[in-house]
């Protein structure tokens, strides 16, 4: 069965924890822990129906606020495929957690209030999909209910929200009724909406085809660790440890392992699962060269026939992450890109993009969740791919060398 990774976001109160919840308790993927939690917490409650949302929003500051602040993640599996799912936060002030969130997902479910419309958390959202690199939404108009199940309510809100995503360019764009409390069009149908004819939510969830844009690129691997045991039957063991990011690994290829330049070939390649004849995408392997060169913790390790690009500057889109302190141009940071830390400079800001609209602000001082296109220059050469080529090695973030806090999450989006 091949993996769907998927988002849920939106304007808050919108219903993404109570979608997840109802998603997994319809298709029998709860613990019985889970339930009894989830039993509780409706014993408490002012309704007998249950508290769907207890199943996601794990923090007790969560459920007594009644948001979701962090990023919940859950897994589940159907007999046609299997299932990891990222439930995001609604507030605008969270938007940070979103970006973390999405970054390794295939699809994103955007949801909206059937009462409300679309909000501009919703467009924001939309807009930080496309950014991040999925190319697939579905568009879930939730509380039908609530609206009387009305035709009309649907398509209208359909017809604004295509209206914004068409300026994005997905490659899929669907549209989905339904009411996330009660269970319609959440894993069965509804009678309550017959004129909508497409599936509900699950059995469309596992037939969409996602383009697998981890194993189409070029193959590289950060080292993790360089295995050397001081035994003295394993005195000519070398291994470099890491996890795939992007692409295939196979007996035999040429490879070259930055910064420094050296080539060698794959001599052997040992899994988890003992030795094989290739290693895929986020596969966690030990790789063995034929020569021996010099690699350390924190190199990539790339197939030679697709080098990564090489230089000391590049131009990243940035979401600021610190709500304390503003980007200015100049600040000095640490970058930290997969095992390897350098410090770099942000020399200017390009511009910053006004979410509601899509369209580029005069930059200035970027401050929480503001989006901006800025140029960065490292103190020494950093092995990268596009952001739009391989989301793994074209992503780093930012630190605060005097807090060592994260004030930025970035994706590369130009070598200069």
């Amino acid at each position: 069965m091949n993996l769907l990774r998927f988002i849920t976001a939106g304007s808050v109160d919108d219903g993404k924890s109570t979608l997840i919840g109802r998603l997994l308790y319809d298709a029998d993927a709860i613990y019985e822990d889970q339930l009894q939690a989830m039993r509780r917490a409706t014993r408490f409650s002012q309704t007998d129906a249950p508290d769907l949302a207890v199943l996601t929003d794990g923090l007790k500051a969560e459920r007594e606020q009644g948001i979701t602040i962090d990023v919940a993640y859950k897994y589940f599996s159907t007999e046609r495929r299997k299932f990891i799912i990222a439930d995001a936060p609604g507030h605008v002030q969270y938007t940070r957690n979103m970006v973390t969130g999405a970054s390794n997902c295939d699809l994103a479910i955007i949801l909206v209030d059937a009462r409300h419309g679309v909000a501009e958390q919703t467009r924001r959202h939309a807009f930080l999909a496309h950014l991040l690199g999925i190319r697939h939404i579905v568009a879930a108009i939730n509380k039908m209910d609530m609206v009387a199940y009305d035709e009309e309510v649907f398509y209208r809100i359909a017809a604004a929200f295509k209206q914004f995503a068409g300026r994005l360019d997905f490659d899929t764009l669907h549209f989905l009724p339904m009411s996330a409390l009660h269970g319609e069009n959440v894993v069965l149908g509804s009678a309550n909406m017959p004129w909508y004819k497409g599936p509900a939510l699950l059995p469309y969830l596992e037939e969409v085809e996602v383009e697998n844009f981890r194993a189409d690129s070029a193959a590289r691997m950060p080292v993790q660790w360089v295995i050397r045991p001081q035994n003295d039957d394993l005195h000519d063991y070398r291994g470099y440890a890491g996890r795939i990011s992007g692409g295939v690994f196979h007996l035999g290829d040429e490879v070259q392992v930055f910064p420094g330049g050296h080539k060698s070939r794959i001599e052997r390649i040992e899994t988890t699962a003992g030795e094989a004849a290739e290693a895929a995408d986020q596969e966690s392997v030990v790789l063995h060269l034929t020569d021996d060169i010099d690699v350390s913790r924190g190199d990539l390790i790339a197939v030679a026939a697709a080098s990564p690009c090489m230089s000391k500057q590049f131009r990243a889109r940035l979401c600021w992450m610190d709500d304390e302190k503003s980007l200015m141009p100049g600040g000095k940071y640490l970058l930290q890109h997969h095992g390897r830390q350098l410090r770099c400079i942000v020399q200017t800001v390009v511009d910053k993009i006004d979410i509601a609209t899509l369209e580029t602000v005069t930059p200035g001082a970027v401050q929480l969740n503001d989006i901006a296109t800025v140029d960065i220059r490292l103190a020494a050469p950093l092995a990268f791919d596009l952001y739009n080529n391989n989301r793994s090695n074209g992503a780093f973030i930012l630190i605060d060398e005097s807090t060592c806090q994260t004030v930025a999450g970035g994706m590369i989006v130009e070598a200069l």
